[in-house]
């Protein structure tokens, strides 16, 4: 009897031993070999199924991108003014519970290798913040268009300055130089501030 092989869950085992080994040890210790023992198959599977180390590399963050993804769309939930949304995305960034500390590491992970080597998955570890800071200053936007953020601000600067302060304040996190309330309640400060309205000018 033929026994049917679901290769894109062989692919998908592969892929998060490989980000299970990102999260624990870093990507220096994820050898193709070191992979296969995470993942509990031979050395030549994993060969076959990414015959580069790159492409395994690039597979697995594309799965840990659907990862952040989803975690995203549940954190948004019921989520309709643009606040809420941005609320909800920037906090669900923040490693706040086991998840999120654990998809803040491995994309360090990928940090520090582009730093190491910036030939490997330079473009490609750039496409995911891109998209996300162009999806805030759309938010944003709309918020500046009903009267919620005063309409001299630059909203695609807004976006990209607090996702850049989302992301220190997860390392400032993980490094132990504060907790996740403290870091929620910056990011709270922060955006009561952006989407204040100005005060009538008197006149």
């Amino acid at each position: 009897m033929t026994v049917k092989v679901d290769h894109e869950e062989r692919r998908r085992q592969i892929a998060e031993a490989l980000l299970r080994i990102a999260d624990t040890e870093g990507l220096q210790s994820a050898s193709m070999r070191a992979v296969a023992a995470e993942a509990g198959v031979s050395l030549r599977l994993v060969q076959y199924y990414f015959t580069t180390k790159e492409g395994l590399l690039l597979d697995a963050l594309a799965r840990l991108g659907a990862q952040l993804q989803a975690r995203m769309e549940r954190w948004i939930g019921e989520a309709r003014a643009p606040r809420e949304v941005v609320t909800a995305i920037l906090s669900c960034i923040l490693p706040t519970d086991a998840e999120s500390r654990r998809i803040t590491r491995t994309y360090a992970a990928y940090y520090t290798l582009v730093l190491n080597d910036p030939a490997v998955l330079e473009k490609q570890a750039a496409q995911p913040p891109a998209v996300l800071e162009g999806f805030l200053a759309k938010q944003l936007r709309a918020a500046q268009e009903a009267g919620r953020i005063d309409a001299r601000r630059d909203v695609g600067m807004a976006a990209a300055g607090l996702l850049a302060m989302v992301n220190g304040l997860g390392s400032s996190v993980l490094g132990g130089q504060r907790d996740g309330d403290e870091a929620l309640a910056i990011l709270t400060y922060h955006l009561d501030e952006l989407f204040t309205r100005p005060s009538p000018t008197a006149g």
